[in-house]
């Protein structure tokens, strides 16, 4: 296997938050955009929050996120994995968070899209990795192998969390 690597952050200089994934999956490398897959509930969650609706042009999108003071990301920026699921992921890299929290003082808060992004940061960040004080929150996976909950019920999740209603 060879590895595979995360992309850029996508944040500015007034993002208050950062949502975290683990790693991209497949498809969403082989198009070289966040959370690609049409069955992923991240874009609808976005568009009834913020207006990020997958609907939307890709940048457009992302503009969506950073007007809202999101800031998207990944824990990861190197592993090995042969398809898109969390368990399969082995060898991993963290990001460099200490540079990125420099670079966005305003971030405060950090929301995991998923148990497997918590707790890669928190052993590949927490542990090795001195950072400002941060709210840490874990929502409701968006992927599509997380359907033990109904999208209604993630959108409510993620809306309190986040401080968004729908």
């Amino acid at each position: 296997m060879s590895p595979i690597h995360s992309f850029p952050p996508v944040a500015d200089k007034q993002a208050t938050a950062l949502i975290l994934g683990s790693m991209p999956g497949k498809k969403s490398l082989k198009q070289q955009q966040y959370y690609a897959h049409p069955q992923n509930a991240f874009w609808k969650i976005m568009g009834d929050l913020v207006s990020a609706h997958p609907t939307l042009p890709y940048p457009q999108r992302l503009h969506a996120l950073t007007a809202a003071h999101i800031a998207l990301w990944d824990v990861l920026h190197t592993c090995e994995r042969e398809g898109s699921l969390d368990s399969d992921i082995e060898q991993e890299k963290a990001n460099d968070f200490v540079a990125f929290f420099a670079r966005h003082p305003n971030i405060t808060r950090v929301y995991f899209n998923g148990a497997k992004a918590e707790q890669s940061f928190k052993k590949f960040v927490l542990e090795k990795q001195k950072l400002p004080p941060l709210v840490f929150v874990r929502l409701p996976s968006t992927s599509p192998a997380h359907a033990g909950m109904r999208y209604e019920e993630k959108l409510r999740v993620w809306g309190e969390a986040i401080g968004l209603r729908s």
